[in-house]
């Protein structure tokens, strides 16, 4: 028998840590995978999302832009081609097409929260108001967004799990998108469990945001 030749390298490192779930969570919300086989393309808005994906996967892809057919806003995009980790994207249930489709995500319960830090980033909202009906009612909410009805069960299911608490699922007014959203005291619940380190890699504005209506709930 011939020699085996050399095992093929990715460009990603597959190895767990509190900054590679962040960036699951990225790709969940925001990534995309090629029908191919070996193609991972990311997008985003917020340049420092960009970075911290590149700095999450510890890769140093260029950044290139991206322009929608559906609008005339641009946001920047990183594309890379690595067959090891899109097998293993796949693997842990991240598929090509996946916004309606995806439902449980493999992540070790470790890094649970951080994988949900990157979907909080990616397509999550935070939002607070006074509710006139009642004296001096201050409301907020932590709310997950995705378009398929699977996942966003298997986040409430898990968030449930881990830290008690139930949430409610609404659909958006065009019934395209699902909203996981929890209110003032399992909102504290969550925040608390997702920013549990100052030096997190995280979207700063968001952090910020939550701070400065919270205060001290977010180190």
């Amino acid at each position: 028998m011939g020699k085996r030749g050399p095992k093929p390298k990715g460009k990603v490192k597959i190895r767990w840590s509190s900054n590679f779930a962040y960036a699951i969570g990225l790709i969940v919300t925001d990534g995309n995978l090629s029908q191919n086989g070996n193609r991972i393309s990311f997008v985003s808005k917020d340049i420092e999302q960009i970075n911290n994906f590149n700095k999450c996967l510890d890769i140093n892809i260029k950044v290139g832009i991206h322009h929608s057919g559906t609008t005339s806003k641009t946001a920047f995009r990183i594309q890379f081609r690595d067959a090891l980790f899109y097998n293993f994207l796949v693997s842990i249930g991240i598929t090509p097409a996946k916004s309606k489709t995806i439902g449980e995500i493999k992540i070790p319960n470790k890094y649970f929260f951080d994988f949900l830090r990157g979907c909080f980033d990616g397509d999550g909202t935070f939002y607070s108001y006074w509710d006139k009906r009642w004296k001096s009612s201050f409301m907020f909410y932590t709310e997950f967004i995705s378009a398929s009805k699977k996942h966003i069960d298997w986040i409430r299911t898990e968030n449930f799990k881990k830290i008690n608490i139930k949430g409610h699922i609404t659909k958006d007014g065009k019934h395209t998108t699902y909203q996981l959203k929890y209110a003032k005291k399992e909102s504290t619940i969550l925040i608390k469990k997702i920013y549990y380190r100052k030096d997190l890699i995280c979207l700063s504005r968001k952090r910020l945001k939550i701070k400065k209506i919270l205060g001290n709930i977010v180190k």
